[in-house]
């Protein structure tokens, strides 16, 4: 089953917006609370709308190193790449995660608190990680666009 236009202005709404009550989405939406908050479920239950994030500015907090980490693995093992993502998963500092096809394998985005703290998560995380045979530090500058919102 398809979102409809009704769904569609719901989910506008929130993605402005994720954190609004769900009076004002109704009010904004032109529904009533109770119709707005049954859609809302269904679109949770239909897997349509997956959570709520709190977007953290981490260099506010301190963290003021990102890197990008390009690795390319040694996949004459079978288990390479899970094997990589699990341990992967288990360093704290890295936010993200992704796969790729093609020459690199595996996307790693590290913060840190400076560069110090980088290099020490570097060598002691990072390196030690399984079935790694090339590796490419990309350091963050400036996020330029940073957005999940689409026009629906």
């Amino acid at each position: 089953m398809r979102a409809d236009d009704a769904d569609r202005r719901l989910l506008r709404h929130l993605q402005g917006d994720p954190g609004q009550s769900m009076a004002d989405l109704a009010a904004r939406t032109g529904m009533a609370e109770a119709t707005a908050s049954r859609r809302v479920e269904r679109l949770r239950g239909r897997g349509i709308i997956v959570g709520q994030v709190a977007v953290i500015d981490w260099r506010k907090l301190g963290w003021e190193v990102e890197v990008s980490l390009r690795v390319t693995l040694d996949k004459t093992d079978p288990r390479a790449f899970d094997d990589f993502i699990a341990a992967a998963r288990r360093v704290p500092e890295v936010l993200e995660i992704q796969t790729f096809l093609g020459r690199v394998d595996v996307r790693l985005n590290v913060i840190a608190r400076d560069m110090a703290h980088y290099q020490q998560i570097y060598r002691a995380r990072i390196l030690t990680l399984p079935h790694i045979s090339d590796i490419e530090a990309l350091m963050h500058v400036a996020r330029i666009k940073s957005d999940e919102v689409l026009p629906l």
